[in-house]
């Protein structure tokens, strides 16, 4: 697929096609809620993940998350939130943070899609903007489990999962 086959009545859930369609090459089940939502889920190497893309036609934006299966329980928020802080500041594109009411964590950037573009967003985006978000969920995971199940400070956490290996195996 590629941009020219939105031509010029463009729908206002273009960023979404393109989505689906990414989706679809890859195997990926997905289901569209409306013009403005569109759910997949992935399998990845430590959990399953909910890919979740909002599109804000009026602004432009397109709003990607990702949430791996992990809760935190009561006990435990203030460590996560110490340990997001941690983490956000290794990244350079999105960060990772809690819902609240659900207690879930997840990975959250958005994309401000160019206006000149028909269908403002182009596929090498969004794979930049999934891979992105993939990419991170699983490095980071293991912090995250190491946190809440493994009694490890937010600091060893990242220490024990962030080992980087020299030379080759």
């Amino acid at each position: 697929m590629n941009l020219e086959d939105y031509g010029e009545g463009t729908l206002a859930s273009a960023p979404l096609d393109v989505l689906e369609d990414y989706f679809a090459a890859h195997g990926w089940q997905s289901e569209r809620n409306g013009d403005e939502e569109i759910v997949a889920a992935v399998k990845g190497s430590w959990t399953q993940y909910e890919l979740r893309a909002v599109w804000r036609a009026e602004d432009r934006v397109l709003q990607f998350l990702a949430l791996p299966d992990v809760r935190v329980p009561e006990d435990k928020r203030q460590l996560v939130y110490e340990t997001f802080g941690l983490i956000n500041e290794q990244l350079w594109l999105g960060h990772f943070e809690m819902w609240a009411a659900s207690s879930m964590i997840l990975f959250r950037h958005a994309a401000l899609l160019d206006s000149a573009s028909p269908a403002g967003l182009t596929l090498q985006q969004a794979e930049t903007l999934i891979e992105a978000a993939l990419d991170e969920c699983e490095r980071f995971y293991p912090v995250f489990q190491f946190v809440l199940w493994g009694d490890k400070t937010p600091q060893e956490a990242i220490a024990a999962a962030l080992v980087d290996t020299a030379g080759e195996a």
